[in-house]
């Protein structure tokens, strides 16, 4: 598995755990945390986005986000 940012894993956990929560909210609540949710989904594909960007890395954005979502996903033991 590539060498995956410390960084994009928290990144990506935060965005999963704020959309875990919308599962148990209703009204206002759900709204409030829905934004908290696209918020934390934002960070996440905009980090993914420069990491990828940069000139030491040899994978596209594509495999960037899909190597932390396996990373956070399917964790190796």
């Amino acid at each position: 598995m590539a060498d995956i940012p410390d960084e994009l894993i928290k990144l990506e956990r935060s965005a999963l755990e704020a959309h875990a929560k919308l599962a148990s909210l209703a009204g206002e609540a759900y709204d409030v945390q829905w934004k908290a949710w696209r918020a934390a989904a934002e960070d996440f594909q905009a980090a993914v986005t420069a990491y990828a960007a940069r000139e030491d890395v040899a994978m596209s954005r594509y495999e960037v986000e899909q190597a932390v979502k396996r990373a956070v996903r399917h964790p190796q033991p």
